[in-house]
């Protein structure tokens, strides 16, 4: 069997994760890693793993078949350049660039050379998500008319001195967290007309936020709100309740509810309530648990980034779509900051 050759650019958190997911693949193969910061080296070796400093050289000497770009969001778009220019497929993480005009760079490159953009939303590779966007466009719910996100945790002291940009403007839970609820909204609920926001960094004082309440109309007329704090003792959200990453304990509990006026469902647990024959506030409601069977996420996601390279599929989650996504999560920055309505 011939194995897909994946390099990985960035070796962090989520690079290495992604050797991980690779390695554990029997149809793929880590075709080196290209990172300059310190401990990267150390790190390949570790693994076996063919290493560059130099993403550039990567690319013109690994010769790998597809990339999964998981280096700082400045440099997603110059990396992402150099993977269009020699055709390179590539898996982006989120956000696609660290702005819309980036963004739109990068998608115009990888359309002009015909190269297969991937984006890094993992969630949409998650059953749970499927299922909950199967049941809204089913019309099962009627009307849709109201949506419900909660993004509510406690980071650690450790995690803000683990690098100082997390303390800084652009580093809080808008721009790094919001962005995954940002994208749950759009791929469930529809596209996002307008927002309007709140932030406040009272807990710990940093010049970034630490809690945030969002308001966002939708295009087909629902109004949704997304309640967020990396700040208080909480179980709601998507790490806490869905059991998608081992790292964090699972609590039974939902961080998403989707209302409309003939039902309404709830994420992750997936219950559907409904009224029998009686309708009314003092009529019983009835509850349908939604089958699902559950998968990891970043497994699918590599699957489905295989079959991207070989021709097989249409990127799930395009440069164009990931772009809407990030047009809207720094609109609500924006919206913020300026203590007004900011149209999309």
């Amino acid at each position: 069997m011939v194995r897909t050759r994946i390099a990985v650019i960035g070796a962090g958190a989520f690079g290495r994760k992604h050797v991980e997911v690779i390695r554990a693949n029997p149809s793929c193969e880590v075709a080196a890693v290209a990172d300059p910061a310190p401990g990267a080296a150390e790190f390949a070796r570790a693994q076996n793993i063919a290493y560059f400093p130099d993403y550039e050289r990567l690319l013109d000497e690994a010769k790998p078949a597809g990339v999964i770009v998981a280096a700082p969001n400045a440099l997603h778009l110059p990396v992402g350049l150099a993977c269009a220019a020699r055709r390179v497929p590539m898996l982006m993480e989120k956000p696609v660039a660290d702005g819309v005009e980036a963004a739109q760079r990068l998608v115009e490159a990888a359309r002009r050379t015909q190269t297969p953009l991937l984006v890094g939303h993992h969630r949409r590779h998650n059953p749970l998500l499927a299922a909950a966007r199967e049941v809204v466009h089913s019309g099962r719910l009627g009307r849709l008319t109201a949506v419900s996100a909660m993004w509510l945790l406690q980071k650690p002291d450790a995690y803000f001195e683990a690098g100082p940009w997390r303390r800084e403007h652009g580093g809080g839970p808008l721009l790094i967290n919001l962005i995954h609820d940002i994208d749950v909204l759009r791929f469930v609920a529809g596209e996002v007309e307008a927002v309007q926001a709140f932030t406040a960094n009272a807990v710990r004082g940093f010049p970034v936020e630490d809690t945030a309440v969002v308001s966002l109309r939708l295009a087909g007329g629902a109004l949704a709100s997304a309640l967020i704090s990396d700040a208080v003792a909480a179980p709601w959200s998507w790490e806490l309740t869905t059991a998608e990453n081992p790292m964090f304990p699972t609590v039974a509990e939902n961080c998403y509810v989707f209302a409309g006026t003939s039902g309404s469902l709830t994420l992750p647990k997936l219950e559907l309530w409904r009224y029998g024959a009686e309708t009314g506030w003092t009529a019983p409601l009835q509850r349908e648990q939604i089958p699902v069977t559950r998968a990891d996420p970043y497994v699918r996601q590599l699957q489905h980034f295989c079959r991207v390279i070989a021709g097989e599929e249409q990127p799930l989650v395009s440069g164009e779509d990931a772009a809407r996504t990030l047009a809207v999560t720094l609109a609500v920055q924006r919206a913020a900051e300026l203590g007004e309505l900011v149209a999309i």
